[in-house]
């Protein structure tokens, strides 16, 4: 079947098994390796991505579900100045961004982000509920959500920071 969608912003299509898994699309059709296979069961939150919206496991959606919609991996959102905000957050707030979970923890963040100007921080750490980390004190999740948040609203009213 031909699955055309939205990658980072650009139409694309690629053939493929209606259950093959978007994981291996990303990784195989269009060398994208900043979602990695981990766990491939949508638990760990190595393969994330925005997917119509919300962070979701790449390993866990299939071919069929991916026509007609949008998907943001890290490539795209790097690009961006929200990327910009949010990694410079994490760094004033020692985050470590690892190559296992950096990438969840970014994409992440640009949806509670887009979701809330400013989310409380009980919401922030439930929400990296979702993803397994071990280079992070999960008490310094919150500070530097609220930090990339402010960073952004200073940067959208122009100010400097």
């Amino acid at each position: 079947m031909t699955v055309a969608f939205i990658l980072n912003g650009e139409d694309v299509s690629v053939d493929s098994e209606p259950n093959r898994r978007l994981i291996d699309i990303l990784r195989g059709d269009f060398m994208l390796y900043g979602a990695k296979r981990g766990c491939l069961s949508g638990i760990c939150g190595a393969c994330a991505v925005i997917f119509n919206g919300s962070l979701s496991a790449a390993c866990m959606i299939p071919a069929f579900r991916v026509h007609g919609s949008e998907v943001i991996t890290i490539e795209g959102f790097s690009l961006t100045n929200n990327y910009t905000d949010v990694v410079r957050g994490f760094s004033l707030h020692n985050v470590e961004n690892c190559r296992f979970c950096g990438a969840a923890k970014i994409l992440l963040t640009e949806t509670l982000l887009a979701e809330k100007e400013l989310p409380p921080p009980g919401e922030i750490l439930s929400a990296f509920d979702s993803i397994r980390c071990r280079c992070t004190r999960s008490e310094n999740l919150p500070a530097a959500v609220m930090e990339a948040a402010e960073i952004r609203q200073r940067r959208r009213r122009g100010r400097k920071h």
